[in-house]
């Protein structure tokens, strides 16, 4: 892992985020791509427990991605990606096409917000 903040909570409790828990594990074909930084107040707070969701979901850890930047925000795929704050988090397909990204002002956690998101996808989708 390259985030030390992306190791999972060990106090989360994946029982009250069933619903989003069981989102993220329902999808299979999307890869998780999280920027972030060590030193980041924000990533520090948000970050262990979209890890700890990820895990409770059984994502492989091949389907993420863990991207530091440095203090001036610099890192890989930054610009390509327009990573403004952090974290951010991009979800993608298997095509590599964007279904949603969490960034780090959503008034909830990441792991909520990005099933809320796929969930609001999946119901378009079958529409």
């Amino acid at each position: 892992m390259s985030l030390e903040t992306m190791r999972p909570n060990p106090t989360w409790d994946a029982a009250s985020y069933e619903d989003a828990v069981d989102t993220l594990a329902a999808r299979d074909d999307l890869t998780y791509k999280v920027w972030g930084g060590d030193w980041c107040k924000d990533c520090r707070a948000l970050l262990p427990d979209f890890g700890a969701a990820l895990e409770a979901a059984e994502v492989p850890e091949e389907r993420i991605e863990e991207i530091a930047v440095d203090q001036d925000k610099r890192g890989p795929g930054v610009e390509e990606y327009d990573v403004e704050y952090i974290p951010t988090i991009v979800v993608e397909d298997d095509s590599g096409e964007e279904v949603t990204r969490f960034v780090e002002e959503e008034d909830v956690p990441p792991a909520v917000w990005l099933a809320g998101e796929l969930e609001s996808e999946l119901e378009t989708e079958t529409a």
